[in-house]
């Protein structure tokens, strides 16, 4: 019932194309662990790389999948020094620097929109 985005029918779509495996821990202790999170569901975390900038630098690339203007927060437990957009060759964009505040950072979402952002972490 209801819309596809109140279905969650993008996040069915991944778990059933991209299930999770899971991995056995060395211990029963281990916590668990994410890397990223995004405050929207109308946001999805498409891919995680090494940049071409060498093993400290992280492309993340997002997208709105619901067709709707939205501001969502990526939150990372990477130890980020730096963080700006980029384009798809990965080149930082003009005025492209994201403040790193406690929420982690905040990006701004038109419909339909696709955002690269370069991470470079503390080495």
């Amino acid at each position: 019932a209801g819309s596809f985005q109140e279905a969650g029918v993008i996040q069915q779509a991944y778990n059933l194309n991209f299930p999770l495996h899971v991995v056995p821990a060395s211990c029963a202790q281990c916590p668990g662990w994410s890397a990223f999170s995004v405050s929207s569901p109308a946001i999805v975390l498409e891919t995680v790389k090494q940049a071409g900038a060498g093993p400290e630098a992280v492309v993340v690339r997002l997208y709105e999948a619901h067709g709707s203007t939205v501001t969502a927060w990526l939150q990372t437990s990477l130890p980020i020094q730096e963080a700006m957009l980029c384009d798809l060759l990965e080149r930082p964009l003009e005025g492209g620097h994201l403040p790193l505040e406690k929420q982690g950072l905040r990006l701004s979402f038109t419909p339909f929109r696709v955002l690269s952002v370069l991470l470079l972490q503390s080495c």
